[in-house]
């Protein structure tokens, strides 16, 4: 009996974990990057002086994108992982940040 209770709980977390997976697997619908994050990233492309909240701002579009800076710099696919990560936060900028900034 504690080995079918256990198996059954085993089944449940595997099912929570799975879900999980898959969901952050999926593309995020609507806009990914925030009203703020355009008017930060607009400041940052017009070379304006770099606050710590633009910073953030940018750090927190390449992560959105897939960008994780290993904390102990032993990433085997850096740089090439944040250029990729870059090419798409430039082109949710093109895209989704058109009224904040004027071409």
């Amino acid at each position: 009996m504690a080995n079918l209770t256990r198996n059954g709980s085993m089944r449940v977390v595997l099912a929570l974990l799975l879900t999980g997976y898959a969901a952050a697997g999926m593309p995020q619908s609507g806009p990914h990057l925030s009203p703020m994050q355009c008017i930060d990233l607009a400041a940052i492309r017009n070379n304006a002086p770099r606050t710590k909240s633009q910073n953030q701002s940018e750090l927190s579009a390449l992560r959105k994108a897939g960008y994780n800076p290993s904390p102990w710099h032993d990433d085997p696919h850096y740089p090439a992982n944040l250029h990729a990560a870059q090419r798409l936060v430039d082109h949710w900028f093109e895209t989704e940040c058109k009224q904040s900034h004027p071409k």
